[in-house]
């Protein structure tokens, strides 16, 4: 299944809500893939200094993993396919 990216610029959030957004991406994942439209919610990378946050989905496809993002209620600036190289 392809891996799509999540961006996002969150400039002043908190750790508090970081962790609020990933357990609201984890949950609403779960949900959607209960629901027969499967969506993994893969991982997170946080660059504080520059605001920007990176998320990895996989899912059949970007609209997908964009109306997880919407109906989370997490902003994104846009959802890119990637590839995920972890070992």
């Amino acid at each position: 299944m392809p891996v799509y990216q999540v961006n996002r610029d969150l400039p002043g959030i908190t750790l508090e809500e970081l962790g609020a957004a990933q357990k609201a991406a984890i949950e609403t994942s779960a949900q959607f893939t209960d629901e027969g439209r499967p969506v993994r919610y893969i991982r997170s990378t946080f660059v504080p200094g520059q605001s920007h946050c990176m998320c990895l989905f996989e899912a059949p496809t970007a609209e997908l993993v964009a109306e997880v993002n919407r109906v989370a209620q997490i902003p994104y600036t846009d959802v890119v396919e990637a590839y995920d190289l972890t070992p």
